[in-house]
Protein backbone atom coordinates (compact mmCIF):
# COMPACT_ATOMS: atom_id res chain seq x y z
CA UNK A 1 0.00 0.00 0.00
CA UNK A 2 1.53 3.51 -0.89
CA UNK A 3 2.20 5.86 1.64
CA UNK A 4 -0.26 9.11 2.22
CA UNK A 5 1.17 12.16 0.65
CA UNK A 6 1.36 12.96 4.60
CA UNK A 7 3.48 10.13 5.33
CA UNK A 8 6.06 10.97 2.23
CA UNK A 9 6.39 14.76 3.27
CA UNK A 10 7.36 13.51 7.47
CA UNK A 11 9.73 10.67 5.99
CA UNK A 12 11.15 13.43 3.25
CA UNK A 13 11.59 15.74 6.65
CA UNK A 14 13.10 13.20 9.11
CA UNK A 15 16.43 11.51 7.40
CA UNK A 16 15.74 8.57 10.58
CA UNK A 17 13.49 6.99 7.95
CA UNK A 18 15.74 6.34 5.66
CA UNK A 19 13.54 7.47 2.75
CA UNK A 20 17.23 9.13 1.50
CA UNK A 21 20.30 9.10 3.22
CA UNK A 22 23.08 10.57 4.46
CA UNK A 23 25.50 8.59 2.84
CA UNK A 24 23.43 6.35 0.84
CA UNK A 25 24.74 2.23 1.25
CA UNK A 26 25.77 1.15 -2.56
CA UNK A 27 25.12 -2.15 -3.93
CA UNK A 28 26.74 -3.56 -6.83
CA UNK A 29 23.86 -2.81 -9.20
CA UNK A 30 24.53 1.28 -8.58
CA UNK A 31 27.16 0.72 -10.71
CA UNK A 32 24.74 0.47 -13.43
CA UNK A 33 22.96 2.95 -12.70
CA UNK A 34 22.63 5.09 -9.17
CA UNK A 35 18.99 5.06 -8.49
CA UNK A 36 19.07 1.82 -8.04
CA UNK A 37 20.10 1.88 -4.72
CA UNK A 38 17.08 4.63 -3.24
CA UNK A 39 13.98 4.46 -1.44
CA UNK A 40 10.85 4.31 -4.08
CA UNK A 41 10.17 7.82 -3.38
CA UNK A 42 13.85 9.16 -4.46
CA UNK A 43 13.67 6.94 -7.46
CA UNK A 44 10.72 8.51 -8.11
CA UNK A 45 12.08 11.84 -7.84
CA UNK A 46 14.83 10.72 -9.44
CA UNK A 47 13.12 9.45 -12.54
CA UNK A 48 11.32 13.12 -12.85
CA UNK A 49 14.32 15.08 -12.52
CA UNK A 50 16.19 12.97 -15.18
CA UNK A 51 13.04 13.18 -17.67
CA UNK A 52 12.38 17.01 -17.38
CA UNK A 53 16.57 18.22 -16.59
CA UNK A 54 18.56 15.79 -18.43
CA UNK A 55 16.42 15.71 -21.81
CA UNK A 56 16.18 19.68 -21.95
CA UNK A 57 20.10 20.06 -21.25
CA UNK A 58 20.79 17.41 -23.69
CA UNK A 59 18.81 18.54 -26.13
CA UNK A 60 19.37 22.44 -25.42
CA UNK A 61 23.48 21.65 -25.69
CA UNK A 62 22.12 19.42 -28.58
CA UNK A 63 21.14 22.62 -30.92
CA UNK A 64 23.38 25.15 -29.28
CA UNK A 65 26.20 23.18 -29.94
CA UNK A 66 25.12 22.54 -33.31
CA UNK A 67 24.18 26.04 -33.83
CA UNK A 68 27.62 27.21 -32.95
CA UNK A 69 29.64 24.52 -35.12
CA UNK A 70 27.73 24.22 -38.25
CA UNK A 71 29.93 27.34 -39.75
CA UNK A 72 32.72 24.84 -39.76
CA UNK A 73 30.67 22.56 -41.71
CA UNK A 74 29.27 25.40 -43.77
CA UNK A 75 32.76 26.91 -44.80
CA UNK A 76 34.11 23.47 -45.75
CA UNK A 77 31.03 22.89 -47.91
CA UNK A 78 31.19 25.80 -50.52
CA UNK A 79 30.28 28.50 -48.51
CA UNK A 80 33.73 29.79 -48.87
CA UNK A 81 33.63 29.81 -52.56
CA UNK A 82 30.14 30.97 -52.90
CA UNK A 83 30.98 33.97 -50.82
CA UNK A 84 34.41 34.32 -52.65
CA UNK A 85 35.61 33.58 -48.68
CA UNK A 86 39.84 32.88 -47.58
CA UNK A 87 40.71 30.97 -45.26
CA UNK A 88 41.63 33.14 -41.94
CA UNK A 89 37.93 34.88 -42.30
CA UNK A 90 36.27 31.62 -40.46
CA UNK A 91 39.02 32.39 -37.38
CA UNK A 92 37.51 35.88 -37.58
CA UNK A 93 33.48 34.10 -37.12
CA UNK A 94 34.56 31.94 -34.88
CA UNK A 95 36.11 34.82 -32.95
CA UNK A 96 32.94 37.34 -33.23
CA UNK A 97 31.17 34.14 -31.52
CA UNK A 98 33.79 33.76 -28.47
CA UNK A 99 33.33 37.53 -27.56
CA UNK A 100 29.69 36.91 -27.38
CA UNK A 101 30.55 33.99 -25.40
CA UNK A 102 32.59 35.75 -23.18
CA UNK A 103 31.02 38.75 -22.68
CA UNK A 104 27.38 37.17 -21.63
CA UNK A 105 28.77 34.01 -19.39
CA UNK A 106 29.37 35.43 -15.51
CA UNK A 107 26.33 38.33 -15.88
CA UNK A 108 24.35 35.34 -17.38
CA UNK A 109 25.16 33.00 -14.02
CA UNK A 110 24.90 35.84 -11.67
CA UNK A 111 21.86 36.71 -12.70
CA UNK A 112 20.57 32.96 -12.92
CA UNK A 113 21.03 33.12 -8.79
CA UNK A 114 18.31 36.21 -8.89
CA UNK A 115 15.69 35.31 -11.07
CA UNK A 116 13.61 31.95 -12.37
CA UNK A 117 16.07 29.94 -14.63
CA UNK A 118 12.86 28.33 -16.61
CA UNK A 119 12.31 31.57 -18.28
CA UNK A 120 15.85 33.01 -19.00
CA UNK A 121 17.25 30.16 -20.51
CA UNK A 122 15.08 29.09 -23.14
CA UNK A 123 13.98 32.75 -23.85
CA UNK A 124 17.95 33.21 -25.00
CA UNK A 125 17.53 30.29 -26.59
CA UNK A 126 14.46 31.64 -28.81
CA UNK A 127 17.14 34.37 -29.70
CA UNK A 128 20.03 32.29 -31.07
CA UNK A 129 17.55 30.34 -33.42
CA UNK A 130 15.99 33.46 -34.76
CA UNK A 131 20.02 34.66 -35.75
CA UNK A 132 20.68 31.13 -37.12
CA UNK A 133 18.17 31.66 -39.36
CA UNK A 134 19.28 34.86 -40.35
CA UNK A 135 22.86 33.63 -41.22
CA UNK A 136 21.12 31.55 -44.12
CA UNK A 137 20.90 35.29 -45.89
CA UNK A 138 23.98 36.75 -45.01
CA UNK A 139 26.05 37.41 -48.74
CA UNK A 140 29.51 38.32 -46.61
CA UNK A 141 31.54 38.42 -44.01
CA UNK A 142 30.86 41.22 -42.04
CA UNK A 143 27.61 39.95 -41.88
CA UNK A 144 28.96 36.60 -40.38
CA UNK A 145 30.57 38.30 -37.91
CA UNK A 146 27.81 40.19 -36.83
CA UNK A 147 25.52 37.68 -36.30
CA UNK A 148 27.79 34.91 -34.86
CA UNK A 149 28.54 38.09 -32.02
CA UNK A 150 25.18 38.15 -30.95
CA UNK A 151 24.51 34.03 -31.57
CA UNK A 152 27.52 33.55 -28.92
CA UNK A 153 26.09 36.10 -26.69
CA UNK A 154 22.76 34.29 -25.91
CA UNK A 155 24.16 31.05 -26.56
CA UNK A 156 26.44 32.24 -22.99
CA UNK A 157 23.55 31.29 -20.86
CA UNK A 158 23.70 27.83 -21.48
CA UNK A 159 26.15 25.52 -20.54
CA UNK A 160 27.40 27.41 -17.56
CA UNK A 161 23.60 28.01 -16.81
CA UNK A 162 22.33 24.46 -16.97
CA UNK A 163 25.68 23.14 -15.44
CA UNK A 164 24.53 25.33 -12.17
CA UNK A 165 20.68 23.80 -12.13
CA UNK A 166 22.42 20.11 -12.72
CA UNK A 167 24.33 20.96 -10.08
CA UNK A 168 21.19 22.44 -7.65
CA UNK A 169 19.19 19.45 -7.87
CA UNK A 170 22.08 15.96 -8.06
CA UNK A 171 24.23 14.86 -5.45
CA UNK A 172 27.58 13.67 -5.35
CA UNK A 173 27.09 10.04 -6.56
CA UNK A 174 24.96 11.14 -9.43
CA UNK A 175 26.58 14.48 -10.50
CA UNK A 176 29.27 13.51 -12.84
CA UNK A 177 27.08 10.83 -15.30
CA UNK A 178 24.64 13.90 -15.89
CA UNK A 179 27.17 16.10 -16.41
CA UNK A 180 28.58 13.84 -18.43
CA UNK A 181 25.77 13.02 -20.27
CA UNK A 182 24.88 16.37 -20.84
CA UNK A 183 27.70 17.30 -22.14
CA UNK A 184 27.91 14.40 -25.03
CA UNK A 185 25.22 16.46 -26.26
CA UNK A 186 28.05 18.34 -27.63
CA UNK A 187 30.09 15.27 -29.13
CA UNK A 188 26.39 13.70 -30.81
CA UNK A 189 25.92 17.41 -32.25
CA UNK A 190 29.00 17.55 -34.01
CA UNK A 191 28.13 13.64 -35.39
CA UNK A 192 25.12 15.12 -36.80
CA UNK A 193 25.82 18.69 -38.05
CA UNK A 194 28.71 16.88 -40.50
CA UNK A 195 25.56 13.73 -41.50
CA UNK A 196 23.67 16.88 -42.24
CA UNK A 197 25.45 18.76 -43.78
CA UNK A 198 26.00 15.84 -46.60
CA UNK A 199 22.59 15.18 -46.22
CA UNK A 200 21.64 19.00 -47.15
CA UNK A 201 24.13 19.93 -49.81
CA UNK A 202 21.97 17.72 -52.27
CA UNK A 203 19.66 19.98 -51.25
CA UNK A 204 21.22 22.79 -53.01
CA UNK A 205 19.63 24.96 -55.81
CA UNK A 206 15.82 24.09 -53.95
CA UNK A 207 13.91 27.33 -53.53
CA UNK A 208 17.47 29.44 -54.74
CA UNK A 209 19.56 28.04 -51.79
CA UNK A 210 22.64 26.38 -51.61
CA UNK A 211 23.13 23.95 -49.64
CA UNK A 212 25.02 25.39 -47.08
CA UNK A 213 22.27 27.60 -46.67
CA UNK A 214 19.70 25.23 -45.89
CA UNK A 215 21.77 23.70 -43.04
CA UNK A 216 21.43 27.17 -41.41
CA UNK A 217 17.56 26.98 -41.72
CA UNK A 218 17.29 23.75 -40.37
CA UNK A 219 19.45 23.60 -37.78
CA UNK A 220 16.83 26.48 -36.68
CA UNK A 221 14.02 24.39 -37.47
CA UNK A 222 15.10 21.97 -35.04
CA UNK A 223 15.89 24.39 -32.28
CA UNK A 224 12.20 26.14 -31.96
CA UNK A 225 10.56 23.73 -30.13
CA UNK A 226 13.65 22.44 -27.87
CA UNK A 227 13.46 26.33 -27.20
CA UNK A 228 9.77 26.47 -26.34
CA UNK A 229 9.32 23.43 -24.18
CA UNK A 230 12.24 24.74 -21.66
CA UNK A 231 9.38 27.11 -20.53
CA UNK A 232 7.72 24.63 -19.55
CA UNK A 233 9.74 21.47 -18.16
CA UNK A 234 12.77 23.57 -16.79
CA UNK A 235 12.54 23.44 -13.05
CA UNK A 236 14.61 26.25 -11.53
CA UNK A 237 16.47 25.37 -8.50
CA UNK A 238 14.77 23.39 -5.31
CA UNK A 239 14.57 26.27 -2.77
CA UNK A 240 11.82 27.98 -5.66
CA UNK A 241 10.99 25.27 -7.75
CA UNK A 242 7.16 24.72 -8.54
CA UNK A 243 7.32 22.64 -11.91
CA UNK A 244 4.17 20.63 -12.69
CA UNK A 245 4.98 17.81 -12.71
CA UNK A 246 6.46 17.61 -9.24
CA UNK A 247 4.31 17.93 -5.85
CA UNK A 248 5.56 19.71 -3.06
CA UNK A 249 6.75 16.61 -0.86
CA UNK A 250 9.07 15.81 -3.64
CA UNK A 251 10.33 19.60 -4.14
CA UNK A 252 10.58 19.12 0.02
CA UNK A 253 12.77 15.68 -0.54
CA UNK A 254 14.82 17.94 -3.19
CA UNK A 255 16.13 19.94 -1.00
CA UNK A 256 16.64 17.91 1.96
CA UNK A 257 19.16 15.78 -0.92
CA UNK A 258 21.15 19.09 -1.65
CA UNK A 259 21.11 19.81 2.52
CA UNK A 260 22.89 16.72 3.13
CA UNK A 261 25.07 17.61 0.31
CA UNK A 262 25.99 21.05 2.00
CA UNK A 263 24.60 23.02 -0.74
CA UNK A 264 23.22 26.15 0.40
CA UNK A 265 20.10 28.20 -1.08
CA UNK A 266 20.55 31.42 -2.75
CA UNK A 267 22.07 34.44 -1.02
CA UNK A 268 23.00 38.17 -1.75
CA UNK A 269 25.87 39.01 -3.49
CA UNK A 270 27.62 41.36 -0.56
CA UNK A 271 30.76 42.67 -0.50
CA UNK A 272 31.73 39.87 2.28
CA UNK A 273 30.77 37.46 0.37
CA UNK A 274 32.23 38.42 -3.24
CA UNK A 275 35.79 39.18 -0.85
CA UNK A 276 35.84 35.38 0.13
CA UNK A 277 34.88 34.09 -3.14
CA UNK A 278 37.78 35.91 -4.96
CA UNK A 279 40.16 35.39 -1.66
CA UNK A 280 40.29 31.49 -2.51
CA UNK A 281 42.01 29.66 -4.38
CA UNK A 282 38.56 27.68 -5.75
CA UNK A 283 37.90 30.39 -8.48
CA UNK A 284 41.54 30.27 -9.82
CA UNK A 285 43.07 27.15 -9.83
CA UNK A 286 39.40 25.56 -10.99
CA UNK A 287 39.85 28.08 -13.80
CA UNK A 288 43.22 27.31 -14.39
CA UNK A 289 41.97 23.63 -15.23
CA UNK A 290 38.84 24.33 -17.09
CA UNK A 291 40.87 26.70 -19.28
CA UNK A 292 43.45 23.99 -20.22
CA UNK A 293 40.55 21.64 -20.93
CA UNK A 294 39.34 23.58 -22.78
CA UNK A 295 41.61 24.70 -25.31
CA UNK A 296 43.94 21.71 -25.02
CA UNK A 297 42.31 19.98 -27.30
CA UNK A 298 41.27 20.23 -31.37
CA UNK A 299 37.85 20.06 -31.20
CA UNK A 300 36.94 23.73 -32.14
CA UNK A 301 38.66 23.52 -35.01
CA UNK A 302 38.02 21.39 -38.40
CA UNK A 303 41.83 19.86 -38.38
CA UNK A 304 40.29 17.01 -39.39
CA UNK A 305 38.14 17.88 -41.86
CA UNK A 306 40.89 20.63 -43.60
CA UNK A 307 43.53 17.57 -44.04
CA UNK A 308 40.72 15.56 -45.60
CA UNK A 309 39.48 18.18 -47.79
CA UNK A 310 43.14 18.84 -49.02
CA UNK A 311 44.03 15.21 -49.45
CA UNK A 312 45.23 14.99 -53.15
CA UNK A 313 45.83 10.95 -52.87
CA UNK A 314 43.05 9.78 -52.73
CA UNK A 315 40.64 13.02 -53.19
CA UNK A 316 37.51 12.83 -50.94
CA UNK A 317 34.21 14.23 -51.85
CA UNK A 318 32.08 16.73 -49.41
CA UNK A 319 29.96 13.96 -47.87
CA UNK A 320 33.12 12.02 -46.87
CA UNK A 321 35.09 15.25 -45.62
CA UNK A 322 31.86 16.12 -43.72
CA UNK A 323 31.46 12.54 -42.23
CA UNK A 324 34.74 11.17 -41.42
CA UNK A 325 35.52 13.26 -38.68
CA UNK A 326 32.17 12.15 -36.84
CA UNK A 327 34.29 9.25 -35.78
CA UNK A 328 36.27 11.36 -33.62
CA UNK A 329 32.83 12.79 -31.97
CA UNK A 330 31.91 9.16 -31.31
CA UNK A 331 34.98 8.95 -29.50
CA UNK A 332 34.21 11.39 -27.59
CA UNK A 333 30.31 10.75 -26.45
CA UNK A 334 32.10 6.76 -25.65
CA UNK A 335 34.63 7.90 -23.36
CA UNK A 336 32.59 10.82 -21.78
CA UNK A 337 30.54 7.93 -20.59
CA UNK A 338 33.43 5.95 -19.29
CA UNK A 339 34.76 8.93 -17.11
CA UNK A 340 31.43 9.48 -15.68
CA UNK A 341 30.88 5.69 -14.37
CA UNK A 342 34.16 5.24 -13.83
CA UNK A 343 34.17 8.59 -11.86
CA UNK A 344 31.00 7.99 -10.15
CA UNK A 345 31.26 4.21 -8.52
CA UNK A 346 35.06 2.80 -8.98
CA UNK A 347 36.83 5.72 -8.06
CA UNK A 348 34.09 6.58 -5.54
CA UNK A 349 33.36 11.00 -6.79
CA UNK A 350 37.54 10.92 -7.19
CA UNK A 351 37.13 13.24 -10.57
CA UNK A 352 41.16 13.97 -10.75
CA UNK A 353 42.34 10.19 -12.58
CA UNK A 354 40.13 10.73 -15.40
CA UNK A 355 40.98 14.40 -16.22
CA UNK A 356 44.66 13.01 -16.43
CA UNK A 357 44.00 10.25 -18.59
CA UNK A 358 42.55 12.11 -20.74
CA UNK A 359 45.18 14.95 -20.88
CA UNK A 360 48.01 11.90 -21.75
CA UNK A 361 46.00 10.90 -24.16
CA UNK A 362 45.83 14.91 -25.88
CA UNK A 363 49.90 14.32 -25.29
CA UNK A 364 50.26 11.28 -27.16
CA UNK A 365 47.96 12.27 -30.36
CA UNK A 366 49.40 15.88 -30.44
CA UNK A 367 52.72 15.38 -30.08
CA UNK A 368 52.49 12.85 -32.96
CA UNK A 369 50.49 15.32 -35.75
CA UNK A 370 52.73 18.19 -34.68
CA UNK A 371 55.52 16.06 -36.08
CA UNK A 372 53.39 15.46 -39.30
CA UNK A 373 55.37 12.85 -41.19
CA UNK A 374 53.90 9.67 -39.19
CA UNK A 375 52.43 6.62 -41.26
CA UNK A 376 48.83 7.78 -42.38
CA UNK A 377 47.21 5.03 -40.26
CA UNK A 378 48.65 6.07 -37.11
CA UNK A 379 47.45 10.09 -38.44
CA UNK A 380 44.34 8.86 -38.68
CA UNK A 381 43.78 6.71 -35.36
CA UNK A 382 45.23 10.37 -34.06
CA UNK A 383 42.53 12.45 -35.43
CA UNK A 384 39.96 10.16 -34.03
CA UNK A 385 41.49 9.30 -30.41
CA UNK A 386 41.62 12.77 -29.56
CA UNK A 387 38.05 12.73 -29.02
CA UNK A 388 39.04 11.26 -25.78
CA UNK A 389 40.05 14.48 -24.89
CA UNK A 390 37.39 15.90 -25.60
CA UNK A 391 34.76 15.12 -22.83
CA UNK A 392 36.19 15.71 -19.59
CA UNK A 393 34.37 19.13 -19.01
CA UNK A 394 31.25 17.18 -17.38
CA UNK A 395 33.70 16.18 -15.26
CA UNK A 396 35.15 19.85 -14.02
CA UNK A 397 32.02 20.82 -13.60
CA UNK A 398 30.92 18.46 -11.16
CA UNK A 399 34.15 19.01 -9.08
CA UNK A 400 33.55 22.26 -9.13
CA UNK A 401 30.44 21.82 -7.26
CA UNK A 402 31.31 19.76 -5.43
CA UNK A 403 34.43 21.76 -3.83
CA UNK A 404 32.16 24.99 -4.04
CA UNK A 405 28.92 23.24 -2.22
CA UNK A 406 28.55 25.27 0.99
CA UNK A 407 28.18 28.44 -1.11
CA UNK A 408 25.50 28.74 -3.68
CA UNK A 409 27.04 32.13 -4.90
CA UNK A 410 30.58 30.97 -5.65
CA UNK A 411 29.36 28.10 -7.13
CA UNK A 412 27.82 29.90 -9.85
CA UNK A 413 30.33 32.58 -10.24
CA UNK A 414 32.86 29.08 -10.59
CA UNK A 415 31.62 27.94 -13.43
CA UNK A 416 30.95 30.80 -14.94
CA UNK A 417 34.32 32.18 -14.60
CA UNK A 418 35.08 28.52 -15.89
CA UNK A 419 33.28 28.65 -19.00
CA UNK A 420 34.12 32.37 -19.36
CA UNK A 421 37.91 32.63 -19.24
CA UNK A 422 38.48 29.24 -21.13
CA UNK A 423 36.39 31.04 -24.09
CA UNK A 424 38.44 34.73 -23.39
CA UNK A 425 41.62 32.23 -24.62
CA UNK A 426 39.46 30.78 -27.73
CA UNK A 427 38.54 34.65 -28.45
CA UNK A 428 42.04 35.32 -29.41
CA UNK A 429 44.19 31.53 -29.73
CA UNK A 430 42.74 30.13 -32.88
CA UNK A 431 43.84 33.42 -34.46
CA UNK A 432 47.63 33.26 -33.45
CA UNK A 433 48.36 29.02 -33.63
CA UNK A 434 44.46 27.61 -35.91
CA UNK A 435 45.38 30.32 -38.86
CA UNK A 436 43.83 28.14 -41.97
CA UNK A 437 47.12 29.45 -43.54
CA UNK A 438 48.43 26.96 -42.08
CA UNK A 439 46.23 23.86 -42.69
CA UNK A 440 45.93 21.02 -42.48
CA UNK A 441 49.44 20.99 -40.45
CA UNK A 442 48.58 23.23 -37.90
CA UNK A 443 52.21 22.44 -36.14
CA UNK A 444 51.45 25.68 -34.04
CA UNK A 445 48.21 24.33 -32.86
CA UNK A 446 49.24 21.03 -32.05
CA UNK A 447 52.11 22.27 -30.30
CA UNK A 448 50.34 24.47 -27.71
CA UNK A 449 47.06 22.56 -26.73
CA UNK A 450 49.99 19.88 -25.95
CA UNK A 451 51.32 22.40 -23.40
CA UNK A 452 47.93 23.08 -22.40
CA UNK A 453 47.88 19.18 -22.09
CA UNK A 454 51.07 19.61 -19.30
CA UNK A 455 49.23 22.62 -17.64
CA UNK A 456 45.70 20.77 -17.28
CA UNK A 457 47.54 17.56 -15.03
CA UNK A 458 49.48 20.28 -13.06
CA UNK A 459 46.99 22.37 -12.36
CA UNK A 460 44.94 19.12 -11.69
CA UNK A 461 47.19 17.39 -9.53
CA UNK A 462 47.43 20.75 -7.34
CA UNK A 463 43.51 21.09 -6.84
CA UNK A 464 43.26 17.53 -5.95
CA UNK A 465 45.74 17.95 -3.25
CA UNK A 466 44.55 21.15 -2.05
CA UNK A 467 41.09 19.77 -1.86
CA UNK A 468 42.34 17.14 0.02
CA UNK A 469 44.34 19.86 2.76
CA UNK A 470 40.76 21.69 3.18
CA UNK A 471 38.83 18.50 3.72
CA UNK A 472 41.19 18.08 6.50
CA UNK A 473 40.69 21.47 8.09
CA UNK A 474 38.90 21.89 10.99
CA UNK A 475 35.67 23.75 10.20
CA UNK A 476 32.76 24.78 12.55
CA UNK A 477 29.43 23.75 10.45
CA UNK A 478 25.78 24.64 11.65
CA UNK A 479 23.13 22.96 8.64
CA UNK A 480 19.53 21.86 9.37
CA UNK A 481 19.84 18.12 9.40
CA UNK A 482 22.95 17.94 7.51
CA UNK A 483 26.23 16.12 9.03
CA UNK A 484 28.77 17.14 6.51
CA UNK A 485 29.73 20.38 5.04
CA UNK A 486 30.52 18.73 1.21
CA UNK A 487 34.22 18.38 1.59
CA UNK A 488 34.19 15.39 3.60
CA UNK A 489 33.35 11.34 2.91
CA UNK A 490 32.51 10.36 6.39
CA UNK A 491 28.70 11.13 7.44
CA UNK A 492 26.55 9.63 9.88
CA UNK A 493 23.59 9.62 12.20
CA UNK A 494 23.14 12.35 15.00
CA UNK A 495 20.85 13.40 17.22
CA UNK A 496 19.26 16.86 16.51
CA UNK A 497 18.64 19.69 18.96
CA UNK A 498 15.09 20.91 18.95
CA UNK A 499 14.98 22.93 16.74
CA UNK A 500 16.20 20.50 14.31
CA UNK A 501 19.72 21.71 13.53
CA UNK A 502 23.10 19.68 14.12
CA UNK A 503 26.09 21.45 15.23
CA UNK A 504 29.60 19.73 14.89
CA UNK A 505 32.41 20.46 14.09
CA UNK A 506 34.90 18.60 11.05
CA UNK A 507 37.99 17.55 12.04
CA UNK A 508 40.28 15.35 9.64
CA UNK A 509 37.18 14.14 7.73
CA UNK A 510 34.86 12.88 10.95
CA UNK A 511 32.71 15.63 12.29
CA UNK A 512 32.09 15.75 15.89
CA UNK A 513 29.23 16.86 17.97
CA UNK A 514 29.80 20.11 20.14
Amino acid sequence: MAPSPATVEERAVDTSSGIVQAKPKRRWVSYIWDTFDKSPEERRLLFKLDSAILTFASLGYFIKYLDQININNAFVSGMKEDLGLYGNQLNYMQACWTVGYVIGEIPSNMLLTRIRPRYWIPAMELLWTVLTFALSRSTNATHFYVLRFFIGLAESSFYPGMQYIIGSWYRKDELAKRSCIFHTSSGIASMFSGYLMDAVFHLGGRGGLKGWQWLFLIDGIISIPVAISGFFILPDVPEISSPFYLSEQEVKLAQKRMQFEGRKDREPYTKSKLKKIFSSWHIYLLTIVYITFNNGAAGSQPVFQQYLKDSTNPVYSVGQINAYPTTTNAVQVVTTLIYAWTSDTILQGRRWPCIIIGACINIICYVSLAVWNIPTGWKWTCYILSGAGYGLSGLCMAWAHEICTDDNEERALVVGSMNEMAYVFQAWLPLVVWQQVDAPQYRKGFITVTIMSVILIISTVVTWRLQVWEGKRPKVVQSEGVDDCGRSESEGDYSSRDDGRVEGVVDGGQVRKV
